[in-house]
């Protein structure tokens, strides 16, 4: 896994380091079997001020984009504070990554099941054309 990290309008400090570092590597955990099976995996992070003349509102802005064997999967969060916006940037990109990992693992079972049917002959139904 390979990680960039960037910040803008703003610098980056030790703790923000760590933090985005400690929040990516629990995604990790979702992503390791993704490069035990030979894919791999890109994440740019950008962390930053939105503008330097506010004072209170949505300062912090921060970025993922995370590039899993072509198929990129992106997320931005604007906050008062920058580890809340680390944090909702990790909730949503853990969600869409798990959301896309069971919508394809779904739709290769209802496949399998498919076949299993028509070659116990319980139905006609040809899964390859769709028709019966």
């Amino acid at each position: 896994m390979q990680i960039n990290l960037q910040g803008k309008n703003f610098e980056l400090t030790e703790s923000v380091k760590d933090y985005v570092l400690k929040r990516v590597t629990n995604l990790e955990k979702l992503l390791s079997s993704i490069e035990a099976g030979g894919g791999e995996v890109l994440v740019d992070f950008e962390v930053g001020k939105s503008t330097k003349h506010h004072k209170s509102g949505d300062v912090f802005h921060a970025d993922c984009n995370i590039n899993i064997n072509g198929k990129n999967f992106y997320s931005s969060s604007d906050k008062e504070d920058i580890f809340q916006a680390i944090d909702e940037i990790k909730d949503t990109i853990f969600n869409d990554i798990r959301k896309n990992k069971d919508r394809k693992q779904t739709l290769l079972k209802r496949g399998a099941l498919s076949i299993k049917k028509m070659l116990k002959g319980l139905t006609k139904r040809n899964p390859f054309t769709s028709k019966y």
